[in-house]
């Protein structure tokens, strides 16, 4: 008979003598806690408490044989016996995975009589992201759908979190119906399972809208003077600004005069005021989705604008009586 054989024989003979009674109750000997709980990675000390008569002695993980005594049964190597006297007969498994999960079970005899220690090994894995939804850019009036996937052991809770307006949503996946643009932002995944800190995540939604020109005020200036007119321009993608004179000419950078575009507004700059400088301007904003317009004035301090008529009229004692004239015949 081969070596393997034999001791593959003996090992049976020793599992039925083991076995033979695992019915009888074994609280006289099990000292062992009813569950382990373990993080994924940690080591665990699986203790058996025994005492001087005993005679043999096993540790099974389900059917597996992990040690019979002292010696070791088990090919992995996270697996090693920590003790094993007249009182204690322990076991340690390194870094666990979660395959280590399950029920184990300390075999021994005593005074002829077999007796069983159990005892379950649970494995808890910290919750983790596995797949989120990209950065997102869409235009203003359009669905969004984003998810946020998690695993863990036990079973995670996903939450979406609203920086903005401090909201939050329940459930791996967020949407957004008909999005607006003050909805842009950003907007945060975060999954927990009590087994460790919280792991989180964040996707930006970027919502695209045409320019709205939000500051537009006409301007004094004085002769031989410097004087700015703003154009400012809320848009996504950023707008493009140009300016045109009254008569529709494009007004272009030169000697006297600057353009100067910065990320939500346009600037006119005049170096020196001419008389030919006052009038009308128009500021056009534009990007891929739609342009805006609008116009204002550069005038002489003290001139009165009509808007009816979009002119200025110099100030003066002509003008002040042919207005009071008008007034008068209006009444």
């Amino acid at each position: 008979m081969s070596g393997a054989v034999l001791q593959n024989a003996i090992l049976g003979l020793f599992l039925a003598a083991l076995c033979n009674g695992l019915s009888t109750s074994g609280a006289e000997f099990g000292h062992l806690p009813d569950n382990i709980t373990v993080s994924e990675g940690e080591s665990v000390i699986l203790r058996c408490k025994i005492d001087d008569e005993v005679t043999k002695k096993a540790w099974l993980n389900r059917s597996n044989i992990l040690f019979t005594g002292t010696d070791k049964w088990s090919l992995d190597p996270r697996v090693s016996l920590v003790n094993s006297n007249d009182s204690d007969f322990s076991i340690q498994i390194k870094r666990v995975a979660v395959a280590d999960e399950g029920p184990y079970t300390c075999s021994f005899q005593a005074r002829n009589q077999p007796r069983t220690a159990h005892v379950y090994l649970i494995v808890q894995v910290p919750a983790r992201i596995v797949n989120i939804s990209v950065d997102v850019t869409v235009n203003e009036g359009s669905n969004v759908n984003l998810f946020c996937l998690a695993v863990g052991r036990p079973e995670p809770t996903v939450t979406w979190k609203d920086f903005k307006y401090d909201l939050l949503s329940e459930g791996e996946f967020l949407d957004i119906t008909e999005i607006k643009r003050h909805q842009a932002e950003e907007f945060e995944c975060i999954t927990n399972n009590g087994v460790a800190p919280p792991d989180t995540r964040r996707v930006r939604v970027t919502v695209n809208y045409p320019p709205m020109i939000t500051d537009v005020k006409n301007m004094p200036a004085q002769l031989g003077k410097a004087a700015i007119l703003r154009c400012e321009a809320m848009a996504v993608p950023t707008a493009t600004f140009e300016w045109y004179r009254d008569d529709r000419r494009r007004v272009e950078s030169g000697s006297t005069l600057q353009i100067k575009n910065e990320k939500t507004r346009s600037l006119l700059l005049f170096n020196n005021v001419t008389e030919k400088h006052f009038g009308n301007y128009t500021c056009y904003a534009s990007n891929s989705l739609g342009s805006s317009n609008a116009s204002m004035l550069l005038f002489r301090p003290g001139a009165v604008y009509s808007r009816a008529m979009g002119a200025v009229v110099s100030s003066g004692p002509g003008v002040c009586l042919c207005l009071l004239l008008s007034l008068l015949l209006k009444i």
